[in-house]
């Protein structure tokens, strides 16, 4: 009793379906649609509660101006909270000096008018410091899927111009794999807002102008390896 054993398909193709493999890229610039910044509040006190509720106060007058842009900002959220001793660096046993407070705020705006103004002035505040903008693409962009199709059709380009090469025609697609598509690029553009003295309180004169910002464009890149199976060349 003998079994016929199984015919796999050539993985490279016959000479009768030849196959040809390639791979498609694109690379393609977009202005950013979303622009994120990172605020730091700091308050500093001789003990525990005075930093508490410097940091408390400072930390509400931020979240208060962010939130009047209204639907400026996309995304207000608090991060990391630290409240820390200074200890004395002469004498003996540990004698606190100061207590530092500080509060990690990242917000994202869609409005990059607002957010040259809105920047400049938390910068403004009393020991407050402002990082950014980053600037980036929605997760969901439709620059992702542009970037997908541009890529696939430059890997079809590239299989017929290899099949007219040979005196041949493409014939099917046998396979398309997505070889992590896109990757968007951000990069922190400006870092302003160094903290202010360590003055409590205090009058502000004016308000500091509004920086002019320059969003950065994003690039985003997408790659697929596409198999065709091709008429019998002309050789």
């Amino acid at each position: 009793m003998t079994t016929d054993a199984p015919t796999n398909a050539a993985p490279y193709g016959t000479p009768e379906t030849p196959r040809v493999a390639v791979r498609g890229e694109a690379r393609l610039e977009f202005d950013p649609e979303i622009a994120r910044i990172g605020v730091v509040v700091s308050a500093r006190g001789t003990d525990r509660r005075s930093a508490l509720e410097g940091l408390t106060r400072r930390n509400a007058a931020v979240l208060d101006l962010i939130k009047s842009y209204g639907e400026s900002v996309e995304k207000l959220e608090t991060g990391a909270f630290s409240i820390s001793p200074e200890l004395t660096r002469h004498g003996r046993g540990e004698r606190v000096r100061a207590y530092h407070g500080r509060v990690n705020i990242t917000a994202e705006l869609a409005d990059f008018t607002a957010l040259g103004e809105l920047t400049t002035r938390l910068a403004d505040l009393e020991l407050t410091r402002v990082d950014g903008p980053w600037w980036a693409l929605r997760p969901d962009s439709p620059a992702h899927g542009e970037a997908r199709r541009q890529a696939v059709k430059e890997a079809v380009q590239r299989a017929r111009e290899y099949a007219e090469a040979l005196g041949a025609q493409l014939a099917a697609l046998v396979e398309l794999a997505d070889l992590g598509a896109e990757h968007a690029e951000t990069y922190p553009v400006v870092s302003y807002g160094a903290p202010r003295g360590a003055a409590y309180g205090g009058d502000q004169a004016e308000s500091a102008p509004a920086l002019d910002l320059e969003p950065q464009r994003q690039t985003v890149y997408a790659q697929v390896n596409a198999r065709f199976t091709m008429t019998p060349p002309q050789l």
